[in-house]
């Protein structure tokens, strides 16, 4: 993921068919914007997103404040960039 101008808008989130993930960028406090990913498979099984994903950018847009926050938890621990999200970084849905 290359770095977005730190003086302009971020990038839109995007599926990547390549990786099967979603990627995206996160704001931080006092840092430059992080870039982050996560999975079809973690969209799916947190968020009941379609399993194909098809439906990818919508429930990341559904579901942004709280994934938005486990990338930024995630980079006060130190994570590096990419921050890759797993299901456990999130908050459970629920059934």
């Amino acid at each position: 993921m290359t770095a977005p101008d730190a003086a302009g808008p971020l990038p839109e989130a995007h599926f990547h068919a390549g990786s099967d993930a979603l990627r995206f960028w996160v704001p931080l406090p006092a840092q430059p914007p992080m870039g982050a990913i996560i999975s079809r498979q973690v969209l799916q099984h947190r968020f009941k997103g379609r399993a194909d994903g098809s439906d990818a950018l919508a429930t990341y847009a559904a579901n942004q404040p709280a994934i938005d926050a486990a990338v930024v938890r995630r980079a006060a621990q130190g994570a590096l960039e990419p921050v890759m999200l797993r299901e456990h970084d999130l908050p459970a849905t629920p059934r």
